[in-house]
């Protein structure tokens, strides 16, 4: 008798929870995105009679059904720690902690990526600048793996092959080597991106090899008010104390205006209303923008530079501009290189290939 009521109780339990948690999600509100994910999340499809015979609001349905469930954020950290915890699992969605930061498991080395990256750079150079008095140079930006992987017991990159290959097929660049300058405290240790408060030195060492004097700017550190959860934060959908986004600032760059030839309008280097948004690195230099130019009023030179970077660049560019007159960023993941010679003329500026190893290794999103 006692098993049986046992069993009545363990089924009516159950049922209640499935029965509660149904009408939860039913009557829960739906969240527009995912702040951990950085994504909108999946809303109710629109119902009638030609998407229900299509299976087109059934599959909707399934994806609202996944991004809405009541507690998904507590279900997905939960997943993460017994993954990590009780199974063993050294990673969560690839991602992994170490030293107390976050990093994405970069591994192995694509050969194939790396000569496309090279293709690229040596199309722009043959196209645009080759015959022309321009200075060209490469630096290759390491991830926080270089630091972190191998020596926690993870697959690490061979860096030294990546830059040897690189360097040897654009034997048009002189090299500048960043590796030396850096450190893994001189990355957030919820994201991907370095920090530009500790950029100072990795800036001096690219000014100097290009020959650039940098004046002795006195920069200001602000500091946003909200916490900075990185794209490893969600990836990871593990517990981890948020990082605080600093940004540099002077009366010279305060001067500087940017113009953004996606808009068609100018704006100031550092853009506030983007640091209060979904991602708050975007503060720099407005995110993902395929050209822009940086106009430094009080230079002490007429020297231009043309940098070609990735997301790293936004963060270290501005540090750059007080050696030049004007600062030229172009991000071909955006604009074809085919297309560049429309919007840029070279002549004798300093040119800068400036990739962090990531891109380079999955360098598809090169055009």
């Amino acid at each position: 008798m006692f098993e049986k009521w046992k069993s009545i109780l363990t089924v009516g339990l159950l049922s209640a929870f499935v029965l509660g948690f149904g009408i939860w999600a039913a009557v829960k509100p739906a969240d527009a995105l995912s702040t951990s994910e950085r994504r909108p999340l999946a809303q109710m499809p629109e119902l009638s009679a030609s998407s229900y015979l299509s299976g087109k609001f059934m599959s909707g349905y399934e994806d609202y059904a996944t991004d809405q469930f009541p507690l998904r954020e507590q279900f997905r950290t939960l997943k993460a720690l017994m993954g990590l915890y009780v199974f063993g699992q050294k990673d969560n969605n690839g991602v992994y902690l170490a030293d107390g930061s976050a990093a994405k498991l970069e591994y192995p080395l694509n050969e194939d990526s790396v000569a496309h990256a090279a293709d690229r750079f040596r199309y722009l150079y043959e196209t645009l600048m080759a015959g022309t008095n321009a200075k060209v140079y490469l630096s290759v930006i390491p991830d926080k793996n270089y630091f972190l992987a191998e020596a926690n017991g993870y697959p690490a990159l061979d860096y030294q092959a990546l830059t040897d290959a690189l360097r040897k097929q654009t034997e048009f660049a002189a090299y500048i080597d960043l590796f030396g300058t850096l450190t893994a405290d001189d990355y957030y240790r919820t994201d991907s991106h370095w920090r530009q408060e500790n950029l100072l030195t990795t800036a001096d060492t690219l000014a100097a090899a290009m020959g650039a004097a940098l004046p002795d700017s006195r920069y200001t550190e602000w500091t946003l008010d909200r916490p900075y959860y990185g794209v490893y934060y969600g990836y990871a959908a593990l517990p981890m104390e948020p990082d605080r986004l600093t940004y540099l600032t002077s009366d010279l760059l305060d001067a500087c205006t940017v113009y953004n030839y996606e808009t068609g309008k100018t704006g100031p280097i550092y853009d506030l209303a983007k640091g209060a948004g979904k991602d708050p690195y975007e503060l720099f230099l407005s995110g993902s923008v395929s050209l822009l130019t940086i106009e430094n009023p009080n230079a002490d030179t007429d020297r231009e530079l043309v940098i070609f970077r990735d997301s790293f660049g936004s963060s270290l560019a501005p540090l750059l501009v007080p050696g030049y007159a004007k600062v030229t960023l172009a991000d071909i993941r955006y604009l074809p290189s085919s297309q560049m010679g429309k919007y840029l003329t070279f002549t004798d500026q300093d040119v800068l290939f400036l990739y962090s190893a990531p891109v380079l290794n999955n360098s598809e999103t090169l055009k």
